[in-house]
């Protein structure tokens, strides 16, 4: 760190060296444990212990020698590393399902991933619009759009995710009926999409049981990851819509479960 007071205070308040180690994580990709500790001024035992802490509220995964904020097998990935990957086939798919999908006077519910919020950038563009969603990013970017009207989903906050997720976030869910849920998740196998995190499971299951109509948004990097929650089965959607990069076994295996899919290319 390059500002002495800066480092002084974090090697002194355990919270707000964590911060730090998460921004410098983040920024740099992956960081070693030695060079941690050597700018924070603390033990490795004490680098450890932080990166424990933030491995496990979901801002970094820890591996051999050091921390990494990039998506891995297991790890849904920092959320500013994520929306700053798969930008173009993000894109295709989301003008996709706006050309296909989205029209004008419909209630529309946005989850929590980043392919949702690619499309938030383009709804204006279909309004007058009704946006649900409990990603503060969704409604940061749709905040001040005319034609727009948000309606926010409360609940237990998640700083790793930038959401409202859990059991609240689902019961105010549970009182709407939007007219089609645009989702996305963190890995497909074997018919079924997973995701990393319990309060995100209950949120998206009591999303999509609210929904008239279901439609996922699913880059083909999530066909190579695994993850803890069963979300929903892939047939049990109304539309799946991937990119091009995504294997044609996948495809047709998808499609052979019974799921609609869709592939769009991307630029």
């Amino acid at each position: 760190m390059s500002d002495p007071v800066v480092a002084e205070g974090a090697r002194r308040n355990p919270e707000l060296r964590r911060v730090a180690m998460r921004r410098r994580v983040a920024e740099a990709g992956f960081v070693r444990v030695d060079e941690l500790a050597r700018e924070f001024g603390v033990s490795i035992m004490t680098v450890h212990r932080d990166l424990g802490e933030l491995e496990k509220r979901g801002f970094l995964h820890k591996v051999r020698g050091g921390a990494t904020s990039a998506p891995t097998t297991t790890f849904h990935g920092d959320l500013e590393h994520r929306m700053q990957a798969q930008v173009e086939a993000k894109s295709a798919i989301a003008e996709e399902v706006l050309a296909t999908e989205v029209e004008s006077g419909q209630v529309i519910a946005l989850d929590d991933s980043t392919t949702s919020l690619v499309l938030a950038r383009l709804l204006p563009q279909r309004a007058p619009l009704t946006v649900v969603t409990h990603f503060l990013p969704v409604i940061r970017a749709l905040a001040a759009q005319p034609g727009i009207e948000l309606i926010g989903l409360g609940g237990r906050y998640d700083a790793s995710y930038d959401s409202f997720l859990g059991r609240a976030t689902a019961e105010a869910a549970s009182e709407l009926r939007p007219d089609v849920l645009f989702l996305s998740t963190t890995a497909v196998a074997d018919g079924y999409c997973y995701l990393q995190s319990l309060g995100t499971m209950i949120t998206r299951r009591a999303l999509i049981a609210s929904a008239a109509r279901t439609v996922a948004l699913i880059d083909h990097t999530k066909f190579d990851r695994r993850a803890q929650h069963r979300l929903v089965g892939i047939a049990d959607l109304d539309r799946v819509v991937v990119d091009d990069a995504t294997p044609s076994l996948t495809v047709r295996g998808l499609r052979a479960r019974g799921a609609r899919v869709d592939v769009v290319r991307a630029a």
